[in-house]
């Protein structure tokens, strides 16, 4: 072999922490990979991107509340009317739970979360909205201080449940009762402890209650005791006596 042959063969050629040498070079650098706009784009759509799309958004979620302090998750239907008496009852538990020292977490969207999040904020409370991702866009409402937007729903559901020392749930639809639910659970299992949930809204919720009592329960489905994972109450003064002894200093 000549010179010019063994000097070829012995080139090599660095990337990162990668060597390669011979026919395993490569002609173009990483730098070049990454800035390539021509490249295939499938592989936005596939789910070990997902993975880090997921992953950012557990971070920034985790980031911006970790220093929120103790906070209350209030839900609601987002189509609750400004000026009923359910909207009127939202910026009312808002207000008293920013007095009694509690940030206020909701959805971020319009009806009774909007009132939790307006109550708050005139208590010159916290007022945090989680948004999602929606085919229909709400946007963050106006009374929002801290928003983050959330693609996917698992995540901002455990946003709610960490950075909250409970819930407050105001008559609401689907998503209400999926959040409700999903408290519930997690008391029941134990993946969650100390963790108040009240029901606000006796009229509201009477239905769901009796379902619960004589037919999950009175058919073996669920135990007598789950009926003391939540409290029903219309009493404003009662929800912040609620959360505030069960949640703990």
């Amino acid at each position: 072999m000549g010179n010019a042959e063994e000097e070829r063969a012995l080139r090599e050629q660095r990337l990162g922490p990668v060597v390669r040498r011979r026919h395993q070079m490569r002609p173009e650098t990483t730098d070049q990979r990454l800035l390539d706009t021509q490249g295939a784009t499938h592989w936005v759509h596939e789910d070990p991107f997902r993975v880090m799309r997921i992953q950012s958004e557990f971070v920034e979620g985790f980031g911006t509340l970790a220093e929120l302090g103790r906070a209350i998750s209030v839900f609601g239907s987002a189509r609750t009317p400004e000026g009923s008496p359910e909207y009127e009852a939202g910026v009312r538990i808002g207000r008293a739970l920013a007095e009694a020292g509690f940030g206020v977490i909701t959805g971020g969207g319009p009806g009774a979360m909007e009132a939790a999040n307006r109550g708050a904020t005139e208590a010159g409370g916290v007022s945090v909205g989680l948004g999602i991702e929606l085919p229909y866009e709400q946007g963050l409402n106006p009374y929002v201080d801290i928003g983050v937007n959330f693609r996917y729903f698992f995540v901002r559901k455990t946003m709610f449940v960490k950075y909250a020392q409970g819930f407050v749930v105001l008559p609401g639809g689907l998503g209400t009762l999926d959040e409700c639910f999903e408290a519930l659970t997690l008391v029941q299992t134990r993946k969650v402890t100390r963790f108040p949930i009240v029901l606000f809204g006796s009229a509201y919720w009477k239905g769901l209650v009796d379902w619960l009592t004589n037919t999950l329960i009175a058919e073996g489905k669920a135990s007598p005791h789950d009926l003391d994972l939540f409290h029903l109450t219309d009493d404003i003064d009662e929800v912040i006596d609620l959360v505030t002894k069960e949640s703990g200093p």
